[in-house]
């Protein structure tokens, strides 16, 4: 019986599916969203975000708009037009802050923006305010 309580207990972490090709940056944002207590998956391009998204169900998705294969704009376009995954909130997450990217990741579907490197006490705030409701999002 502690074992099922357990199981449980461990499904209640939010998971978050982190589309990052740039292993030293999944692997930094990766290793302090755990330490937060959530569940992470992650993918390396934006086709295989598409897929893990459909399987995962994630609460949240941080997606890297530079990605190979099929970019974090492209892959958001598709994640919305698929009635099953297009409520998950995502984050756009971008080294390259031109003007007109914010309304750019807007307009492809996209909940919130943040620029590379993170700012993670920011980070968690709008992760914190897209799953929990904290706030306005």
């Amino acid at each position: 019986m502690r074992l099922l309580v357990r199981t449980s207990q461990v499904n209640l972490m939010p998971k978050i599916l982190l589309v990052e090709d740039n292993e030293m940056n999944r692997d930094m944002l990766s290793r302090r969203l755990i330490k937060r207590g959530f569940e992470i998956v992650m993918a390396v391009d934006g086709r295989q975000g598409l897929e893990m998204a459909r399987q995962e169900s994630p609460d949240l998705i941080l997606m890297d708009m530079s990605l190979p294969e099929m970019d974090g704009w492209e892959t958001t376009r598709q994640l919305r037009s698929d009635e099953r995954i297009r409520s998950i909130p995502v984050i756009a997450l971008t080294a390259h802050a031109m003007a007109g990217d914010r309304e750019k990741a807007m307009q492809a579907g996209c909940n919130d923006y943040d620029t590379k490197p993170i700012e993670f006490p920011r980070l968690l705030e709008k992760i914190d305010i897209l799953i929990n409701g904290k706030a306005q999002a």
